[in-house]
């Protein structure tokens, strides 16, 4: 039976990464982008990170951030995976030496007005470990809790595809089924606030996930 993985992003507290980690997540996001409520300093970060156990991936989530702030987060913060948000281009998310995976909008069209070719743009990205496929429309920082088209997926995309955007206790086992990504990433749908996680919704959340693995079996 394929399982799929599972992320938590937008952790901003240690009692999250407690709740999650018990809850069985493969991995746990740290969010970098200040205009996020979910932000952390590097401080909070390098703290928080103390706290996740060994074989539980940490993701640091940038969105159009300078190298130079990239680096002194990698200088401070044990980071095993990087999340570009925004606009980086295939060369920037390189830059560091680092596995990292790329979000693409699936919300809405490009600066010009048309809608993003997937393929096409995934393919920029020959070093990507995987792409994220978020609701939020180029430009966005995503976490607004809407779900997009999922079949709009694309299925000639060869490298691991995460599912994100909208993605709650209620509709995560219909996602799972559907989709059959390699991972799912949620943030706002197992919050009882903006950055402070609900151990229930965890909880359920990733029974919804193994229920639509389940399914798909």
């Amino acid at each position: 039976m394929h399982r799929t993985r599972v992320k938590i992003c937008g952790i901003t507290r240690v009692e999250d990464i407690v709740n999650s980690v018990e809850s069985g997540v493969d991995a746990l996001g740290f969010v970098f982008v200040e205009s996020s409520p979910r932000c952390v300093t590097i401080e909070q970060a390098r703290s928080l990170i103390k706290h996740v156990p060994p074989f539980v991936q940490t993701v640091g989530l940038f969105m159009n951030q300078s190298s130079e702030f990239i680096r002194a987060v990698l200088n401070e913060v044990s980071l095993n995976l990087l999340q570009f948000h925004g606009e980086e281009t295939p060369v920037q998310c390189e830059l560091h030496r680092m596995d990292y995976i790329k979000a693409i909008a699936m919300g809405g069209g490009s600066k010009e007005g048309g809608s993003i070719d997937v393929v096409n743009y995934a393919a920029q990205y020959a070093d990507s470990k995987g792409f994220l496929l978020d609701s939020h429309e180029l430009g966005q920082s995503g976490g607004s809790g809407e779900a997009f088209d999922w079949s709009k997926v694309p299925r000639k995309i060869t490298k691991p595809l995460i599912l994100a955007g909208g993605l709650t206790t209620e509709n995560i086992a219909a996602a799972v089924s559907q989709v059959k990504p390699y991972a799912v990433d949620v943030s706002s749908g197992v919050e009882a606030a903006k950055g402070i996680k609900d151990k229930e919704k965890i909880v359920a959340f990733i029974r919804g996930v193994r229920q639509g693995d389940e399914s798909t079996s």
